[in-house]
């Protein structure tokens, strides 16, 4: 037995066979017991990182994700089934239900919530380490802000078709994301799943070098984390390795040098955005809170209304509106931002 941070006590044996790795060893895994780390997105990668991490007896995994649960998930996200569908849970409710499960030793905090520069410090209190679950480079340039100013480690990953790529961020050590990619991309300008796909494998692949990066981090190996970007391409069978470790070097990043964070600022970043992988647009309203009791009472007679603790649900006329206690709102049955905008204020009336 093992005591961690918190006190509790935390029977090793049942890591036994990640123990006899002997980089790891007990003190590593000591150390996995006492970590803590965010997961950013629990949807393809982020159930695959929450599923390994929480496994892998890392004492706190905290899940924030925005998202519900739907039938086109079950592909490649491997924490739900049809269950969670039916239940018209919340993606960070219903991991962290299945993982509390799994490993009862752990804590595992979920957030319902989409992260913003308003709560990204409140995520990420007293963590040690972030992993990228994310859909979306808005968010990842805000993480990667947040992380390089307080020298936080995080774990870059993405996936599309049947391609991943994968890159650790130790801030004042190695490259950072805006060290590869200075300026986020416009809309419009990288395919999406919606356009080119994805294959659940490369999902699998992906977050697992991701988990092991973090892993390595979490245990205290950070001289193990790797200095590459790797993308890995399934299909066609190839995997790349572009060194990566003396790129902050070479390079004016706007974030390591500059110590410029417009996304942490709110200088950048939009309200809205189109849902990958779906004709969906989500809308944001900081500082807003909303009763869903008294929205369902007036949402009667509109259209079909049903609501659960997490969300309510207005299907009318060949809309789907999912309404978060947050303001926040996913606008089914269109891509059109403003055409979810003017639903949204019709409905909801902000």
């Amino acid at each position: 037995m093992s005591t961690g941070e918190s006190g509790a006590s935390t029977n090793l044996d049942r890591y036994i066979r990640q123990i006899r790795f002997a980089p790891l060893g007990r003190e590593g895994q000591e150390r996995l017991a006492a970590g803590k780390v965010l997961v950013c997105g629990c949807g393809a990668l982020g159930s695959v990182l929450a599923n390994t991490l929480v496994r892998a007896g890392v004492g706190l995994v905290r899940i924030v994700d925005r998202d519900f649960v739907e039938t086109n998930n079950l592909q490649r996200q491997t924490l739900f089934d049809e269950s969670d569908v039916a239940a018209q849970l919340p993606k960070a409710v219903a991991a962290a239900e299945k993982l509390r499960r799994i490993n009862s030793e752990v804590q595992v905090d979920a957030v319902v919530a989409d992260v913003n520069p308003a709560n990204i410090e409140k995520l990420c209190e007293g963590i040690d380490a972030i992993v990228d679950g994310t859909d979306n480079f808005e968010t990842r340039f805000l993480l990667n802000d947040f992380a390089v100013l307080r020298g936080l480690p995080w774990v870059y990953g993405g996936c599309l078709g049947a391609e991943g790529q994968s890159m650790a961020i130790l801030p004042g050590d190695t490259a950072c994301l805006r060290c590869l990619m200075t300026e986020c991309p416009p809309p419009g300008t990288m395919p999406t799943c919606d356009t080119a796909g994805i294959l659940g494998p490369i999902v699998g692949v992906i977050a697992s070098i991701q988990a092991l990066e973090a892993i390595k981090i979490l245990s205290g190996h950070r001289d193990a984390v790797s200095r590459h970007l790797t993308v890995v391409e399934l299909w066609n069978n190839s995997i790349r390795q572009i060194n990566v470790s003396s790129l902050r070097e070479q390079v004016d990043c706007p974030a390591c040098k500059r110590r410029e964070f417009p996304w942490l600022a709110g200088k950048e970043g939009s309200r809205s955005a189109i849902l990958c992988g779906r004709n969906a647009v989500q809308l944001t309203q900081p500082g807003v809170t909303l009763s869903l009791d008294r929205l369902s009472r007036q949402l009667e007679g509109v259209g079909q209304v049903t609501r659960n603790a997490f969300l309510l649900r207005l299907n009318v006329d060949a809309y789907e509106l999912t309404i978060f206690p947050d303001g926040r709102a996913i606008i089914g049955g269109t891509a059109d931002v403003a055409t979810a905008r003017t639903l949204y204020a019709k409905y909801v009336g902000h």
